[in-house]
């Protein structure tokens, strides 16, 4: 769905944007402006997390300029602070009877904050003094700072030496129950990277994308080897780098790949499942910070959720990333994120492509829209509580196919209309 050249429609970019934006943008005959020379007369600035507060500010040339952040999304992004959203949300859904949803909310493993919880992780610790603990830096690491224990004085001597090597304000840390026996591949640890497009938080309208992918650590999984960080950290540059090796690809699935293999082991059926599991567990955190996150009618944002399936198949939510990468690690890769990217340019519909109706848009699929979304054909059963919601994460992304029938709607829609 690429837009004819236009001189109105003009975005800014800060510095620290993937190039992937860029050309998305230029593509779409969208031009490109400065702070300097642009005059506030903008369409979309597309920011990193920490110029969002300026970027709405700069918001005063109408309502059509888009920011790609929400004010205070660290509710959702910030582990100790979903995790008490999602506590708090449950508690609201037991209060109100719905039982079933409240234990959508047991998908985070349980965390701690240090050292102002330390006390409280002691007292869950001497519960199950055998279980595998993983401590990272409160502000994002990209694998760097992490370590796993499972006996306290492991924890105790590793604080002193952070102690002793930290600055003041990087001295917190989270804490966090570890998955000890996750679903493997090939013997080794995986975790998803799913994305997800929240256009408004009032009311709440969230799609997913089709596409993602499945990153795969570098060596064979084992819990003797807890100061591997090959074993137990899936981040992609980290598995690079660590193994000397650019070119080493095969670290990422595309979760199309992924969910074919788990169809063949498990069948269909429970697949599925589990993956209408994912986006309802999506759905919940969500939901869990919807009042406290600042609406914008400016603002937008594409969400990286880390996902991890133990061998049960239970999907369990690690984090969710406000600035998820863009940059590319391959041409396959690139695809990838150019084709999402655009699409989410395509839901915002600046150029007044679409009917406003669309369940699907190229390579996403509307799964809230101020209630649950689910399958069009799944839409008249009665017991709407046990059907899947619309995501079709894992399935075939025809979006070019898809694209071109939109186009075809409009235009008819436009004709029916001036008739």
């Amino acid at each position: 769905m690429s837009a004819s050249k236009s001189d109105r429609l003009k975005f800014m970019l800060d510095p620290t944007i993937a190039v992937t934006v860029r050309d998305v943008l230029l593509a779409r005959g969208w031009t490109e402006v400065t702070k300097e020379g642009s005059d506030g007369c903008w369409d979309v600035y597309w920011c990193d997390v920490g110029t969002t507060r300026e970027a709405l500010e700069m918001c005063k040339h109408g309502g059509h300029q888009r920011v790609p952040h929400f004010r205070n999304n660290s509710e959702l992004t910030t582990k100790n602070m979903l995790f008490r959203n999602m506590k708090r949300y449950k508690r609201t859904l037991v209060q109100n009877g719905k039982t079933k949803e409240a234990e959508l909310c047991d998908c985070l493993p349980i965390i701690f904050e240090l050292p102002a919880e330390y006390l409280m992780f002691v007292e869950e610790y001497r519960k199950s003094p055998g279980n595998t603990w993983i401590v990272k830096p409160a502000r994002g690491s990209k694998g760097r700072g992490i370590f796993l224990f499972q006996k306290l004085k492991d924890l105790m001597e590793w604080r002193e030496q952070q102690r002793a090597q930290c600055e003041e304000q990087d001295r917190f840390w989270l804490i966090q129950r570890y998955i000890e026996k996750p679903y493997l591949i090939g013997g080794c640890k995986f975790d998803l990277r799913i994305f997800v497009l929240v256009t408004s938080y009032q009311p709440l309208r969230a799609w997913m994308a089709r596409d993602g992918f499945a990153r795969i650590a570098g060596s064979q999984y084992s819990l003797s080897s807890l100061q591997d960080n090959l074993v137990h950290l899936t981040n992609s540059a980290l598995q690079i780098s660590a193994a000397g090796d650019p070119c080493r690809q095969g670290c990422k699935w595309s979760i199309h790949k992924l969910r074919h293999f788990l169809t063949a082991r498990h069948g269909a059926s429970m697949v599925s499942a589990t993956f209408d599991l994912m986006a309802r567990q999506v759905v919940s955190s969500l939901c869990s910070v919807q009042s406290s996150v600042v609406q914008s009618n400016h603002s937008f944002e594409l969400y990286g959720y880390d996902i991890l399936l133990d061998e049960k198949l239970t999907p369990w939510l690690l984090e969710v990333n406000a600035s998820p990468t863009l940059l590319p690690t391959s041409l396959e890769d690139y695809q990838l994120k150019y084709n999402m990217i655009e699409d989410v340019f395509n839901i915002l519909d600046m150029e007044h492509r679409l009917t406003g109706m669309e369940l699907r848009v190229g390579g996403f699929d509307l799964m809230w829209n101020d209630g649950p979304v689910y399958k069009p054909f799944l839409q008249n059963i009665a017991n709407a509580k046990d059907v899947e919601l619309n995501s079709f994460l894992g399935c075939l992304n025809d979006r070019d196919e898809n694209l071109k029938q939109l186009q075809i709607l409009k235009t008819l829609v436009s004709r029916c209309t001036h008739d």
